[in-house]
């Protein structure tokens, strides 16, 4: 169960390294040094919530990479899934066909208020 763990943990950390390795700086894209003053833990962050998740529940990594192609997938890595809806506006993340399908939000949300 600990390999299983492993593996899933690391393919889910694979599913984010498009955006690590980002050369683009202009229009709102990421780059690896994108964090650097602002949240310079913000990978050890982001490692050590998934990891803890993913211990505690095997089946947040293939959730949190299925996350990352959905947002990804469509019209790019824009992190529109991870919004949460206000006012009038229903996001992604609580639209209807995601509603009982899209899973792993709170990891997320763990990592965002760690950061």
């Amino acid at each position: 169960m600990s390999q299983l763990t492993s593996f899933l943990l690391v393919l889910s950390l694979c599913a984010f390294a498009p955006l690590c390795f980002s050369s683009m700086t202009k229009g709102g894209h990421l780059y690896p040094q994108f964090y650097d003053h602002s949240c310079p833990k913000a990978q050890e962050i982001v490692r050590s919530v998934l990891a803890k998740a993913v211990a505690k529940r095997s089946p947040y990594a293939a959730s949190i990479l299925r996350l990352h192609f959905h947002d990804c997938f469509v019209q790019g890595c824009d992190a529109s899934l991870l919004l949460d809806s206000s006012g009038t506006i229903v996001s992604e993340k609580r639209a209807n066909p995601n509603r009982n399908s899209a899973r792993g939000f709170e990891v997320l949300d763990e990592i965002k208020i760690c950061t």
